[in-house]
């Protein structure tokens, strides 16, 4: 059977492996004229390492990153620690799988260098996808036509395969941006970091954990749109700015630390040791009723894109990937659409939960001070005198190709 993915990402290429290992023929179609990953730091929990496990790829992921031995969260004011959840190795007892910190573009080019370049087509634009009953076709740029049984837009959260198939909808500004930063671990060694901290206050959290075998220290402090210290000189030019989404958008310069201006000195001096910061705005996608029609489906940010305040996007992404595979499995042309129709009942209701979850944790980390952030802080040391792992640890154990009901 043949297939067309659209898109390089970490969700694309892994629908591609996991086609490929299912016996596919697939066809990789790429804008960007090489493969490339901007970005930082990504987590990957049991939930997704699991999977990358089956693909053959763990040793070669894990090989790059970094393993927590457990995540402390904090007051913002003064360090002083609300809990903390074991990782490292009692998590991969638990759950059979490793918690990773890893650089995005080291998770991006195992990846790639998992699909052979035969089946990839670089510098190829997609403007157009349709169908009939009997296949479907992706036109490029250039006026090519790729056939194909089944088409798959991993194409980001600007997908436009979800705009021809469902219509004008635009990714949403989550009301909240980041600022992001890599430094090496000298730089920071004196400051007794734990291995991942998440620093929660007022319309803000701070977030920094080891990747790259701990060689760098990946650092995302995060603000509320409303929260934020006006330091441009126009309010809607300022606005606009904020809700930008880029990877490679400089903040000004101090900019971070006016912004977390306060709080404790250890994370005021990684942000003041950061020195060129980056920033960009936060977005989601709307919830959908369905990813796919008749041949053609969305996968990951296409059709889930969400905030990252429970670390699970790219996990979310290479779950869609895995399911996708187990059912196309032995699939013949003709089963294509009922295939994508099990695909999504196994997947939609899941990664539509983990979107609103996120969403929410984000609220949760932003409490103003008093009783609200109190009664948090009460909540989550009262969790964990009970609890050894994280509460969203109940999905890590979770294995969607244990899950094959149709």
């Amino acid at each position: 059977m043949r297939a067309v993915v659209v898109g390089a990402g970490i969700g694309g290429l892994a629908a591609t492996l996991s086609l490929r290992r299912a016996g596919h023929d697939v066809t990789l179609v790429e804008q960007a004229a090489r493969f490339t990953e901007i970005g930082a730091g990504i987590q990957l929990a049991p939930n997704a390492t699991r999977l990358l496990r089956r693909l053959g790829l763990l040793d070669a992921i894990a090989a790059q990153a970094a393993r927590p031995s457990h995540v402390s969260f904090r007051t913002w004011s003064d360090g002083a620690e609300i809990c903390r959840y074991a990782l490292g190795r009692a998590a991969e007892d638990a759950f059979g799988a490793p918690y990773l910190l890893l650089h995005r573009a080291d998770l991006h080019q195992a990846l790639a260098a998992a699909v052979p370049p035969t089946s990839v087509r670089l510098n190829t634009v997609v403007v157009g996808i349709d169908q009939d009953d009997e296949s479907a076709s992706v036109t490029t740029a250039n006026g090519d036509r790729l056939r194909a049984d089944l088409v798959v837009a991993a194409d980001g959260i600007r997908s436009a395969a979800r705009q021809w198939l469902f219509g004008a909808d635009e990714a949403v500004f989550s009301g909240t941006a980041a600022y992001r930063a890599l430094l090496p671990a000298d730089e920071v060694a004196d400051l007794d970091l734990p291995d991942l901290g998440i620093w929660l206050g007022p319309g803000r959290h701070f977030v920094h954990y080891w990747v790259r075998r701990g060689e760098l220290l990946n650092v995302v402090a995060v603000v509320t749109a409303e929260a934020r210290t006006e330091v441009g000189t126009e309010a809607k030019a300022e606005a606009e700015t904020v809700a930008a989404e880029s990877w490679t958008a400089r903040a000004e310069q101090g900019e971070q630390l006016r912004e977390f201006d306060g709080w404790d000195s250890r994370v005021l001096d990684v942000l003041e040791r950061a020195g060129q910061v980056f920033r960009y705005g936060i977005h989601t996608r709307v919830p959908l009723a369905r990813w796919n029609i008749g041949r053609v489906t969305l996968l990951g940010d296409s059709a889930h894109a969400m905030v990252p305040f429970q670390a699970q996007g790219a996990a979310q992404a290479i779950m869609d990937a895995a399911v996708l595979g187990d059912v196309l499995t032995g699939a013949t042309p003709a089963e294509v659409p009922d295939a994508l129709d099990r695909y999504v009942r196994r997947r939609l209701a899941t990664a539509t939960t983990m979107q609103a979850n996120s969403a929410r944790a984000g609220d949760e980390f932003h409490l103003p001070d008093g009783p609200e952030a109190q009664a948090r802080n009460a909540r989550m040391s009262a969790y964990a005198d009970e609890h050894v792992f994280l509460p969203q640890a109940t999905g890590w154990a979770v294995d969607v190709l244990d899950d094959r009901r149709s």
